[in-house]
């Protein structure tokens, strides 16, 4: 007699957490981050399509209630590198800009504003439900080599190179006034990262996100895994962080005794913790190297 053998049934991602945590706590901080970056998103447009002008500008430069002036530093080293001499409003806006990521966590930026990640995260998303595997993804350092480019570019042409294609930029500017060039560039990101490269856009090719990692080092606001003997090896973790690389080390002690990850490269997006059904990561300081 043949033995019947049932197929295994593909277990569905972060459902211990879910089962174990409820549904709020295992998206906690996916809900806060769509929070923040929908909140942004709402400022900017709220006075071209509104009349609500509480902020005038984009990510790139922009007014806050008529006095506070926020300017992006690499939309200022492009400026810089084109030979044109910055406002005092702007120098004092990236100043300001420059500082908060310095201090809290370059790329935040990456993952609690710039809207772009909507998009990168909606085809991680589809790529895992259509069982998608594989893919062609560059090199790691490909987005500073491209970080360098743009800004030798400016220097060539005279102009802040990267603003002709910034998909940011482009984003903001289809959902203004439309048009097929800009949610055709919106969309060439979508595609990539759901058919040729998972996370290949911003884990690879933004020279935007490569120049907030930069400023990344010093940052005090850190993941850790605290609670990292208490991991079952589910890998949950793994599949849904947008930088995979940098959990390893803290995870597995390879290479650091300490369970903080310290890795530029992380965004602090905070979806590992929410996916641990174990509660093996925490959000914290990089002072903090306890493990609990």
């Amino acid at each position: 007699m043949n033995k019947v053998v049932t197929p295994a049934v593909a277990r569905p991602l972060g459902a211990e957490a879910i089962a174990d945590k409820g549904w709020w706590l295992a998206h906690k901080w996916l809900l806060l981050r769509r929070g923040s970056q929908l909140g942004l998103l709402a400022l900017f447009l709220l006075g071209p399509l509104a009349g609500v002008w509480i902020v005038k500008g984009n990510l790139a430069s922009s007014l806050t209630l008529g006095a506070l002036p926020l300017t992006d530093p690499l939309i200022l080293a492009q400026s810089a590198a084109a030979g044109h001499l910055p406002y005092r409003s702007a120098l004092i806006g990236a100043a300001i800009v420059l500082a908060f990521y310095l201090a809290v966590g370059g790329r935040l930026y990456c993952s609690w504003v710039c809207p772009v990640n909507l998009v990168t995260d909606a085809a991680a998303a589809l790529r895992r439900r259509l069982g998608l595997k594989g893919g062609r993804v560059p090199p790691e350092a490909t987005r500073r080599w491209l970080l360098a480019v743009v800004l030798v570019v400016s220097a060539l042409t005279g102009t802040i190179a990267w603003e002709w294609v910034n998909p940011v930029t482009m984003l903001h500017r289809a959902l203004v006034f439309g048009g097929g060039l800009a949610w055709g560039i919106v969309a060439a990101v979508f595609v990539y990262d759901l058919l040729v490269a998972p996370r290949g856009w911003c884990g690879h090719l933004c020279p935007v996100g490569a120049f907030y990692a930069l400023l990344g080092r010093t940052a005090i606001v850190r993941v850790s895994a605290n609670k990292r003997h208490a991991c079952d090896d589910c890998m949950d973790c793994f599949t849904v962080c947008p930088e995979p690389q940098v959990i390893r080390p803290a995870l597995k002690g390879e290479g650091q005794t300490h369970p903080l990850i310290l890795a530029p490269a992380c965004t602090s997006c905070g979806r590992c913790i929410d996916i641990c059904s174990k509660d093996v990561f925490a959000m914290t300081t990089r002072f903090n190297r306890s493990e609990s």
